[in-house]
């Protein structure tokens, strides 16, 4: 009853406030926390923070469920979340920063910081009696990994596949192992998802820089957007805050085990050493709105400024339509993006980005709407479909104004 009293009264202040300045319907925000709640009744979650702004308001923020089920300690507004690959769009904020400054060139070749992928071998057939290997046409460009058209494999090569559970690598030596990897199609002629990809722009990060890869992401986008809830290593004094990972077993909640995706939950990433450019983060739903309402003011906010205007819609526009196989996404320079054509079915306009997270986390930045939706929970191997795509579909049936 703890939690279902904090939605209530959350929902009853919002249903006062004037819809003027976001012109978001009141009453219809208010149905969100209450359908989330009944998803953690029903087992669909343990718990989720949802947040939905527009014109640079925060319109709801509410939380539901369970930090930890054991103990029943409920989700709060403030709770941090395992982000996964939702870190994916910070690693590609940081290299179009270096592109600004003249750092990293989007075409250059990724030999040219990283010698180890000098002239990658190209997979034609691996089965049991043979592998047959061409040598790639030309070399993969820092473009082709934003976009996941290196083909660079979706993990890592062999024992190196366990390193987002085991985090006891550096990230110089995980990209080492990474560039070793035979690719699964000529760079730039097909699209495929790439943890390894990511991992290496991380990397370049690191040589175009001249700092540790974490340490540049928190003192060029953490610190200066006033992201204080923000990191890849947990501190000792926000664990308490941080939402543990269930999966679900027998229509149980089971805890998720030393095997999970950024080690074991409860020992929060302790003695770690991979920052993990792919999945690493921990945030906030406040945190989140921050950067995302940033990139959707053009890259600047309150006197923070990331990335020019124009590279944000370079960042933001679909690159690769050209390529794009059945059933593969639309994808910009390291952002998830909605087509053109007909709006998707969580009301997502075309040009809309976003990107979400093996655990269940989601964020969608309309442009055309000026809206920001953030759904953040802690499933592992888990499916949150109907939680989130409800959360989204009723978020953007809350427009009124249009």
């Amino acid at each position: 009853m703890r939690t279902l009293s904090l939605v209530f009264f959350s929902a009853s202040i919002l249903a006062a406030a004037p819809p003027a300045k976001t012109g978001l319907d009141p009453l219809q925000l208010a149905r969100i926390p209450v359908r989330m709640q009944e998803l953690v009744n029903s087992g669909d979650i343990p718990g989720a923070v949802t947040l939905v702004a527009r014109h640079g308001e925060i319109a709801t923020l509410e939380a539901v469920g369970w930090v930890e089920i054991e103990t029943k300690r409920p989700v709060r507004r403030d709770s941090i979340f395992q982000l996964m690959s939702m870190t994916k769009p910070f690693t590609a904020v940081g290299i179009m920063m270096l592109m600004e400054e003249g750092k990293v060139v989007l075409s250059d070749p990724v030999e040219r910081y990283l010698p180890d992928f000098t002239k990658p071998w190209v997979m034609d057939a691996d089965d049991a009696k043979t592998r047959t290997l061409h040598r790639a046409p030309r070399s993969i460009t820092v473009r082709d990994l934003l976009t996941h058209t290196s083909g660079l494999p979706g993990e890592p090569p062999g024992s190196a596949g366990r390193i987002t559970v085991t985090m006891d690598r550096s990230l110089a030596d995980v990209v080492l192992l990474d560039s070793q990897a035979p690719l699964l199609f000529d760079p730039g002629t097909k699209w495929s998802y790439s943890n390894p990809g990511m991992a290496t722009l991380g990397r370049i990060i690191e040589v175009a820089s001249g700092q540790p890869y974490e340490k540049f992401l928190e003192e060029r986008i953490f610190r200066p957007l006033g992201m204080k809830d923000t990191f890849f290593y947990p501190p000792s004094d926000k664990l308490d805050r941080i939402t543990l990972l269930y999966k679900g077993e027998n229509g149980e909640w089971k805890k998720a085990g030393p095997d999970t995706q950024g080690g074991d939950p409860w020992k929060y990433r302790k003695g770690a050493k991979y920052p993990c450019p792919e999945c690493g983060l921990f945030s906030t739903a406040t945190d989140l709105f921050k950067f995302y309402q940033t990139i959707l003011n053009g890259g600047s906010s309150n006197g923070a400024r990331l990335l020019s205007r124009g590279t944000v819609q370079l960042m933001t526009a679909s690159h690769t339509a050209s390529i794009r196989q059945t059933g593969a996404p639309s994808w910009g320079l390291g952002w998830s993006v909605v087509p053109e054509g007909p709006s998707t079915l969580d009301l997502s306009s075309p040009g809309s980005f976003g990107h979400g997270g093996a655990f269940g986390t989601d964020a969608s930045v309309d442009p055309k709407k000026d809206l920001i939706r953030i759904f953040l929970t802690g499933i592992a191997g888990g499916n949150t479909g109907t939680a989130r795509n409800a959360f989204m579909e009723m978020a953007g049936a809350a427009i009124v104004d249009e």
